[in-house]
């Protein structure tokens, strides 16, 4: 199982905005460009970005800027803006485990809490990292 791509273009996308604020309109054009995608697929993830209060989208060729100081964005808040979790699940489970099967009876007791401690650690680890922490391992910075 792959994280979709979403991810890190946003994260791009978000260390594009602030890197380039005040330099440069940051049109889903201009941040296509350096994502190296479809104009499309930058507009859909800046939508989840600002559904998720990350940034504000001026109308037009306006652009878009950061809502929060780059300290206060973190990676777990961009994976969880942009990637489609079902109740904020990481894992999915599959629905009709058989209950007469020694296995199938007993997957969920084995394994769901085992998937939540994976879950809980993958969102420590990025709640670690800020998106000033990345604009400032760039190197030209």
């Amino acid at each position: 199982m792959k994280i979709s791509s979403r991810f890190t273009i946003a994260v791009h996308i978000l260390m594009a905005i602030a890197h380039f604020d005040d330099q440069f309109k940051t049109t889903s054009d201009f941040l296509a460009n350096s994502v190296g995608v479809n104009p499309v697929v930058v507009r859909n993830i800046l939508g989840q970005l600002k559904t998720a209060g990350l940034i504000e989208v001026s109308a037009g060729v306006g652009g878009a800027k950061l809502k929060k100081k780059p300290k206060q964005i973190t990676l777990k808040d961009v994976f969880y803006a942009v990637e489609s979790l079902e109740n904020g699940e990481l894992f999915s489970f599959h629905e009709n485990p058989n209950p007469y099967c020694p296995v199938g009876s007993n997957i969920h007791r084995v394994l769901d809490k085992r998937l939540v401690d994976v879950q809980n650690q993958i969102n420590k680890e990025l709640e670690k990292t800020n998106l000033h922490d990345l604009i400032k391992s760039m190197r030209f910075i």
